[in-house]
């Protein structure tokens, strides 16, 4: 089955409902047998979505580079941990593993992920679909600015069109899953 990367926050955020997206998208792949792939945390969002995909029977491949390990948020029970040299490491592994990438909440390393992952689309170094899963109107701000982007001349639409904006996870799971057909 094809494996989603997901790319969201190592801390949980100020209400419920971050964790509780977290946990419903990593029961809902684990239900339709499909793996997931992640930054291998053992906190935040991160930790939640892994463990709900193990809890549910779920396969969970996680990729850690190894100051993060040493700061003991490596998460022990996963399928597989990849422990890497770098964050450069840990983006290419990550890329290497999945099948479709998707954000949810997070901060920085969340953007960062995300952004690299669209600018190696934009110079065509894959064609895997990328997802924003919106939910709250988290990334409402973001979405705007891209949009920005295009208006201002800085990016084309084509590659804007290429982040996919998708509100709850079962939307999610069908859009990646219609992707793969």
């Amino acid at each position: 089955m094809n494996s989603l990367c997901v790319f969201c926050g190592s801390k949980e955020g100020k209400s419920k409902k971050y964790t509780e997206l977290g946990q419903e998208l990593g029961a809902l792949m684990a239900a339709e047998k499909m793996p997931l792939v992640y930054g291998g945390g053992s906190v935040g969002i991160m930790g939640v979505l892994a463990d709900a995909c193990l809890e549910k029977g779920g396969s969970v491949y996680g990729v850690m580079p190894q100051s993060l390990m040493d700061w003991e948020v490596g998460h022990a029970g996963l399928t597989e941990l990849t422990v890497v040299d770098n964050m450069h490491d840990r983006k290419a592994k990550m890329y290497e593993l999945s099948d479709g990438f998707v954000a949810l909440p997070g901060g920085m390393g969340t953007l960062d992920e995300l952004c690299e992952i669209i600018t190696w689309a934009q110079l065509d170094y894959h064609k895997k679909p990328i997802y924003l899963l919106n939910d709250f109107g988290f990334f409402d701000h973001l979405i705007k600015h891209f949009d920005l982007a295009v208006e201002e001349g800085f990016l084309s639409q084509e590659h804007r069109d290429w982040i996919n904006i998708v509100e709850g996870p079962k939307n999610l799971i069908a859009a990646f899953k219609s992707s793969q057909s």
